[in-house]
């Protein structure tokens, strides 16, 4: 649990059922709901571990992540294997579970999600494969609702993929120094602090503008777009609290305003669904 860290399926999750949810027009069959719900725990899972498995030397020299459990040893790189192998077999199963498109696509899924952890090797853009990583999860929600891609999928994806990406620089401003001694590729690295931050910010204003796009296509009412108006403030106060010489309030900035946003986002859209159209 602790090496999947299984506490931040919170910023993947929500999303994925904001996406079955409108997909469904709120009228989720059980079965559905479960099945999409061991594919998000299994998906995420397989991609955690495969990252801590190939960063393990990494995470071994460097400060911040050295007591990580595959780095340390405490969990055997063998049983780093079988819990991959475990959990991706639980990913298989759901979409195989779900339908056709859902189980053609998955090794499509397992290469974007496993791919990213090696992106930091060759490229400064690592924070939009990651934010890729996540973003197909909606997609992949309204895949296993209907059988197919929707539009309203597409731009809520594209809202994770920045939001994603924007968080996941102000994260890596952590790295700086670690990642140029080692040649491992970031945009904070690249930049530096004040450019990042502002690559950041403009990448959460367009999540925020696809977000609207999702609200729009999706036809979601007027109490959607009050969770949007909400979850742009709380952006907006991520990043009053980074700084590019003060970086002592990354974790405030990572883990709760991002957990704050999702879980807002989520209960907005629930509301507007089971209200009805706009």
């Amino acid at each position: 649990m602790e090496m999947v860290k299984i506490q931040h399926t919170v910023f993947a999750l929500p999303f994925a059922l904001m996406s079955a949810l409108a997909a469904a027009n709120g009228q989720i069959p059980f079965e559905t709901l479960f099945w999409i719900l061991v594919a998000m725990v299994g998906a995420r899972s397989s991609a955690m571990t495969f990252n801590r498995i190939v960063d393990r030397r990494i995470d071994a020299i460097n400060p911040r992540t050295a007591n990580r459990a595959v780095a340390t040893g405490e969990i055997s790189v063998a049983s780093a294997f079988a819990t991959l192998l475990i959990a991706t077999g639980f990913f298989i199963l759901a979409a195989a579970m779900l339908n056709r498109l859902a189980l053609l696509l998955s090794p499509v899924a397992l290469i974007v999600i496993w791919g990213y952890s090696l992106t930091k090797r060759f490229t400064q853009w690592s924070h939009l494969f990651l934010g890729l990583s996540l973003g197909i999860a909606p997609v992949g929600a309204w895949i296993a609702v209907r059988g197919e891609i929707g539009w309203p999928s597409v731009w809520l994806a594209a809202a994770v993929l920045t939001w994603v990406a924007g968080f996941d620089i102000i994260y890596s401003l952590q790295d700086i120094e670690f990642d140029r001694k080692q040649g491992l590729h970031s945009i904070p690295a690249r930049v530096g602090p004040g450019r990042a931050l502002m690559i950041s910010a403009l990448l959460h204003g367009l999540s925020v503008v696809f977000l609207s796009m999702f609200g729009y296509t999706a036809g979601l009412n007027a109490v959607y777009w009050i969770g949007v108006v909400v979850a742009a403030g709380l952006l907006w106060w991520e990043h009053t609290l980074v700084q590019p010489d003060d970086i002592t309030r990354v974790d405030a900035a990572f883990f709760t305003v991002n957990g704050y946003v999702s879980i807002c986002l989520f209960l907005f859209t629930a509301v507007a669904v089971y209200t009805g159209a706009s």
